[in-house]
């Protein structure tokens, strides 16, 4: 493919990962310099304490989540946006089944390759 090709990625239920149990995982799209995820949680689903270089932008496409962080503890909903600053520990858990988009700059090689 030319680097002036443009690709559309489907959302793909079928091609999602699953990484640990109530949560599942389609990479969408990326770059060296950013990194589209899709993720879908169970309701109840909490993922574990973490940190990592990349900044993280989430966005809540449906459901809920509760997202903890060393500043405080906050709930977000469909529609709601926010910005996770590189090497922040932080914690999220499903409230509702919910779908989230994350993007991380830059791109996550982790991810990549799953």
């Amino acid at each position: 493919m030319s680097a002036n090709a443009i690709q559309v990625i489907p959302s793909n239920a079928e091609g999602m990962s699953t990484p640990e149990p109530g949560l599942r995982r389609q990479v969408m799209s990326y770059s060296p310099a950013m990194m589209m995820v899709r993720h879908t949680m169970q309701k109840g689903w909490v993922g574990a304490r973490h940190s990592h270089p990349h900044e993280q932008m989430v966005y809540i496409v449906s459901g809920g989540i509760r997202f903890e962080h060393p500043g405080g503890v906050f709930e977000a909903k469909p529609g709601d946006c926010f910005l996770v600053p590189g090497g922040v520990e932080h914690q999220a858990s499903a409230l509702a089944d919910s779908e989230v988009l994350d993007i991380f700059t830059p791109m996550r090689e982790d991810y990549a390759g799953a």
